[in-house]
């Protein structure tokens, strides 16, 4: 496994529309292992195969005690209920939070490493985390939808993504 360089915004990758992965190979198990590598060297709670330059629909997040480390092939968002409101940051966009408004609980499903399908249900924290890294497998970045952007505060590093 490996530390792989995030790729920073403006960086015209983070806003293309991430490819479907057809075969679940020792590559993508590889790449679903540095990106979880990368994510935890970079102290986020998520990332995107898009942040580290592949245009491959992978996601790893970890944002609660309760699941631990997720790594998910091809995530889709089955259900959205209710909604929170607060700050986000991305590993993308360093110096900067957004408030962003997401819903509460999500239900998302995709494969796992070894490609079985799996479905998965939070909230809070790792709602929020799920939809701003599939936001990130369809060119959306948080400062896209945020109602105000402002500048990195350490009491908001919480959040960060």
């Amino acid at each position: 496994m490996a530390i792989r360089l995030i790729v920073k915004e403006p960086d015209e990758v983070l806003h293309k529309k991430a490819k479907t992965v057809t075969t679940v190979t020792p590559n993508v198990q590889k790449l679903l292992d540095d990106m979880a590598d990368t994510m935890y060297d970079a102290e986020g709670v998520g990332l995107a195969a898009p942040q580290v330059g592949i245009l491959k629909r992978l996601i790893v997040v970890d944002a609660d005690e309760e699941h631990g480390l997720i790594k998910l092939i091809n995530p889709e968002i089955l259900s959205m209920e209710g909604e929170q409101f607060g700050p986000e940051g991305c590993l993308s966009i360093p110096g900067l939070n957004g408030d962003v408004r997401r819903a509460e609980t999500v239900t998302v499903r995709g494969l796992d490493r070894e490609g079985n399908e799996v479905t998965i249900t939070g909230s809070g924290l790792l709602a929020r985390a799920f939809q701003h890294e599939i936001d990130h497998l369809n060119g959306v970045l948080f400062t896209d939808i945020a109602e105000k952007v402002y500048e990195y505060t350490a009491e908001r590093s919480e959040t960060e993504g």
